[in-house]
């Protein structure tokens, strides 16, 4: 069978399980498969590929038809302007958590060396893309998992940034090292009684730890501000992520915790997403 005929039938029995983009996912895992680019597969869709390979391939066309996210599967995720390695012990980078990332360089423009902390680092996607851009600024980044760690230290390798990020296995709650020019955060926010109803790629593959924001969606989000009021320096910056209805609510906490709102920022949909303060 050529590469063209094995995409589309691993693209309809993904439609047939109603999985969105069926054809693009068969294009991404088999270009997993073969281990060359996207660009590749196209450009010589008529080739033949061998019997292991095809049977790869439809392994992973039978993983990504139970809703196994295509990113666990390729074990890798774009964020910001990187590719970051990925595995089901993480969240997966989202396009609005880059939000976190674009707010933090456009605070820091003119900042020669700062000191940045990441509260629930996970794949370090959030903290290596802004120490990548930023050269002379150095990290520090905490998690509860030491899955999370050792993917973020993975990272910060790859990215050649490993030297300016610390990295250190803490609950919020208990972590007193330092005090910080800036904090970043992408704490679970989702309550819950709605994990269930997320979509199952999600639902079913992602960590709850990582979603988990307790019963009103809150618990995380108020250990983080609390103890970020704590860590950062006078008028230093925090830029947390939030979720879309959550934003009178963390207002009201930030301002609790000595801080000044400077802005919120919508994502992608138009959504309350994040929110810039100041410690005053």
């Amino acid at each position: 069978m050529n590469i063209n005929l094995a995409i589309n039938e691993g693209s309809k029995i993904l439609k047939s399980k109603f999985i969105p983009n069926p054809l693009l996912d068969a294009e991404i895992l088999m270009a997993k498969t073969i281990n060359k680019d996207r660009s590749y597969i196209l450009l010589n869709s008529s080739d033949y590929i061998n019997k292991n390979d095809l049977d790869n391939f439809f392994k992973l066309i039978e993983q990504r038809s139970l809703g196994n996210p295509v990113a666990y599967l390729i074990e890798k995720k774009f964020f910001w302007n990187s590719e970051f390695f990925v595995t089901k012990d993480i969240l997966i980078p989202r396009p609005d958590t880059e939000l976190v990332v674009e707010n933090t360089l456009r605070l820091t423009k003119q900042k020669s060396k700062i000191n940045i902390l990441d509260i629930g680092v996970g794949s370090g996607c959030i903290i290596v893309s802004i120490l990548k851009e930023r050269e002379n600024f150095s990290g520090t980044g905490i998690d509860l998992s030491k899955k999370c760690l050792i993917i973020s230290k993975k990272n910060a390798i790859a990215h050649k940034v490993s030297s300016r990020l610390k990295l250190y296995k803490s609950d919020v709650d208990k972590f007193n090292l330092g005090k910080y020019d800036l904090i970043v955060s992408n704490p679970p926010y989702i309550k819950t009684f709605k994990l269930k109803y997320l979509e199952r790629d999600v639902a079913d593959f992602e960590p709850r730890l990582a979603l988990n924001g307790g019963l009103d969606g809150l618990s995380e989000i108020r250990k983080v501000i609390k103890k970020s009021s704590e860590l950062i320096k006078k008028n230093g910056k925090f830029v947390l992520e939030i979720g879309f209805d959550q934003k009178k609510k963390v207002i009201n906490l930030l301002k609790q915790n000595g801080f000044f709102i400077n802005s919120i920022q919508k994502d992608l949909a138009y959504n309350d997403r994040c929110i810039v303060s100041t410690k005053i």
